[in-house]
């Protein structure tokens, strides 16, 4: 049986970005507009977009509704999508069967605890992979160092207010966070690989460790004094949470997120390097592009 040639996108195609006002959205616009590849952003809400500053003519579109996503997808060559990932199957649907497919994940599909972000990206693997089409759905470990993301600042901002920080388990459970532009970096790689079928690839920093160093390097990171770690049973550390919410100005965090401290979150970056050709920066050059060389004076 005769196969017939698939049309591949050049890397000067257009690329549609769904979710592009959030912030991995934002980023690879703003990346892909400096290299001056062609960008369709592709949003829910005009204001948002307006508000980023980027002269570009957005198209709108809800991914619960099919028909403004097929408007919005329909001469896509090139998409990547920075919704949540349960949305793939929508996309799936809505882009051209040709159309080169860059989804994102998350590694949380790996949690030992399952809930509905975790479920939504394994939803979101299974229907790319059961598709056949040409793609890849990246998953991510934690992401730090885009505009206005809420994870490292938000723990600086935490430190601030605690004279030790306590950690379930001591915080020997290991992270490996990546940087928002080696995320970045991966996703404009995945755009140009010709991709043949689906596949699952993970993305992190280039090593792993455990939590306590990483909360010393962003204390270090954010002019702040060490802190000692007090190791608390999650239990109690996750009643505490719960109790301090009323406190004004103290960071909102979830028992769930504490829980998630006992797992381990390390991975193999070989296939990132191999398939991407992305190594990924050192977490305390990361946290010095996020904070400034000399520490932020506020998160």
């Amino acid at each position: 049986m005769s196969s017939v040639p698939r049309a591949v996108p050049s890397s000067s195609s257009p690329v549609h970005v769904i979710g592009a006002s959030g912030r991995s959205g934002l980023a690879l616009v703003r990346a892909l507009h400096a290299r001056a590849v062609p960008v369709v952003p592709v949003v829910r809400d005009r204001a948002r977009w307006a508000a980023a500053g980027i002269d570009l003519p957005p198209r709108l579109a809800d991914l619960r509704d099919p028909r403004a996503l097929l408007a919005a997808l329909r001469d896509a060559e090139r998409v990547v999508s920075t919704a949540h990932a349960r949305h793939v199957p929508e996309v799936l649907d809505a882009a051209p069967p040709p159309a080169r497919r860059v989804f994102l994940g998350s590694t949380r599909k790996f949690t030992r605890w399952p809930d509905a972000h975790g479920n939504g990206v394994l939803a979101g693997e299974r229907a790319l992979l059961a598709s056949g089409r040409d793609g890849v759905i990246l998953h991510p470990t934690m992401i730090y160092g885009a505009d206005g993301e809420n994870n490292v600042r938000r723990l600086a901002a935490l430190l601030r207010r605690l004279p030790f920080a306590p950690l379930p388990g001591g915080g020997r459970a290991l992270v490996q966070p990546i940087h928002q532009s080696d995320l970045t970096a991966s996703i404009l790689s995945a755009l140009d690989r010709d991709w043949h079928g689906p596949h699952a690839l993970v993305v992190a920093g280039p090593e792993a460790m455990p939590y306590r160093d990483f909360l010393a390097a962003v204390a270090t990171a954010a002019g702040l004094p060490p802190r000692r770690v007090l190791p608390v049973p999650a239990f109690l550390l996750m009643a505490a949470v719960l109790l301090a919410r009323p406190i004004p100005r103290l960071p909102r965090i979830g028992p769930d997120e504490v829980r998630r401290l006992l797992e381990d979150k390390a991975f193999d970056v070989a296939p990132m390097r191999e398939m991407l050709g992305v190594a990924a920066i050192h977490l305390d050059d990361g946290l010095a592009l996020t904070f400034g060389s000399r520490g932020a004076s506020s998160p």
